[in-house]
C-alpha cells in the first residue's frame, strides 16, 4: 500500500486553496484541479492522523455517483483519468493517480444543500431538543434512526474554518436568491431520492448528505465538489438498522464515534487516531465503495 498523502505540493500548478481534504490548483481559466488527500475531519478539525487510501474512495465513489446521476443533473467533473489531463498534471501521476479530479471551474454558491431521510447526527440532537430540524417541524414520537416522513432539505452555511451552521430555508434564500434556493433544492431531493433508492437495492441506507452546486461560465447550475461518498454522506447497512439507536455506519461516523470516548473538547489540537480505529476506517470507506459499486478498488 502506497503511504497516505497528507498534504500535495505540485510544481507548474498554482494552489487556489487546501480545505479540510481537497487540494484545489488552478489549471486554467476553465478548470482546476481537486486532489484527494488521506486527511479526515471530525467535528471540524482536521485529524493529525490519516487514513490511507481515503483519497481515492472518495475520488472513484465521485466519479461513480456523477457518472451514474448525470442524467438528473449535470455535473463538473471532466476526467479522472490522469493520461486525459494536461501535461502539466501528468508530470505528476505518481501522487495524483487514482485521487484527482479535473474539473471545470464555477462560481459556487456559499451554501451546503443537506438532505436528510432519517433522523441521525445533530439532526436527531436538535429534534430531540425542539422538535423541529431547520425550522421543519417533524411528528412527535420519532426515535432516533426513524426514516422520516419524507426527506427534508436543511441547508447550511459553508465554513472554510470552524463550523458549519445550520440554517433555514428562508435564510438560504436570503443568500442565494429566491430563484436559486428553489432550483437548489428541488435539484438536492432529487439527487437524494434517486441514489437513496437506488443504494438500498446495494443493502446500503443513505440516512443523510450534502450536495454543493455552482453556476458555470453558461450560467448553468451544476453539481461540484464531491458525490454522494462517506466523508458526506451517513450510510448504514440495511440490514442492521433498527430505530432507536444510531446502527454501525460505512462512513467518518465511526471515527466520531471514537472521538466522543475521549476527554477532548472538540477545539484543536485534534488527539491522534491509534493505528486500530485507522485500519477499520479504510476498511469501513473500501467496503462502502465495494458495496455501492460492485467493484473492488
Amino acid at each position: 500500500m502506497a503511504a497516505p498523502l497528507i498534504e500535495s505540493s505540485l510544481s507548474g500548478l498554482r494552489l487556489a486553496r487546501r480545505g479540510k481534504v481537497r487540494d484545489v490548483y488552478e489549471v486554467d481559466e476553465e478548470h482546476l484541479l481537486i486532489v484527494a488527500t488521506d486527511r479526515i475531519s471530525a467535528f471540524d478539525c482536521v485529524l493529525p492522523t490519516p487514513i490511507p487510501r481515503k483519497g481515492e474512495v472518495l475520488t472513484a465513489l465521485s466519479c461513480f455517483w456523477f457518472r451514474k446521476l448525470e442524467d438528473l443533473a449535470p455535473h463538473h467533473l471532466v476526467t479522472a483519468e490522469i493520461e486525459q489531463m494536461p501535461a502539466s498534471i501528468r508530470v505528476h501521476a505518481g501522487i495524483l493517480r487514482g485521487r484527482s479530479m479535473l474539473v471545470r471551474r464555477t462560481e459556487v454558491f456559499p451554501v451546503e444543500c443537506v438532505v436528510r431521510g432519517y433522523l441521525a447526527g445533530s439532526g436527531w440532537k436538535d429534534y430531540a431538543r425542539t422538535g423541529q430540524i431547520c425550522g421543519h417541524r417533524l411528528p412527535s414520537g420519532l426515535r432516533e434512526a426513524d426514516k422520516l416522513p419524507e426527506p427534508i432539505f436543511t441547508p447550511a452555511t459553508k465554513a472554510v474554518e470552524g463550523h458549519d451552521e445550520n440554517i433555514t430555508e428562508e435564510r438560504m434564500a436570503e443568500i442565494v436568491g429566491e430563484e436559486t434556493a428553489a432550483r437548489l433544492r428541488a435539484l438536492a431531493l432529487r439527487l437524494y431520492a434517486e441514489a437513496e433508492r437506488y443504494a438500498r437495492t446495494r443493502g446500503i441506507i443513505i440516512a443523510d448528505t450534502k450536495f454543493e452546486f455552482g453556476r458555470d461560465a453558461e450560467g448553468r447550475i451544476i453539481w461540484i465538489d464531491e458525490a454522494l461518498t462517506p466523508d458526506s454522506s451517513r450510510f448504514w447497512p440495511a440490514d442492521q438498522h433498527r430505530p432507536g439507536a444510531a446502527p454501525p455506519s460505512f462512513d467518518k461516523q465511526f471515527v466520531r464515534d471514537y472521538l466522543e470516548s475521549l476527554p477532548w473538547d472538540k477545539r484543536p489540537p485534534a488527539p491522534p487516531l491509534p493505528r486500530e480505529i485507522v485500519e477499520a476506517t479504510t476498511a469501513r470507506y473500501l467496503l462502502a465503495y465495494k458495496l455501492l459499486t460492485g467493484d473492488d478498488l
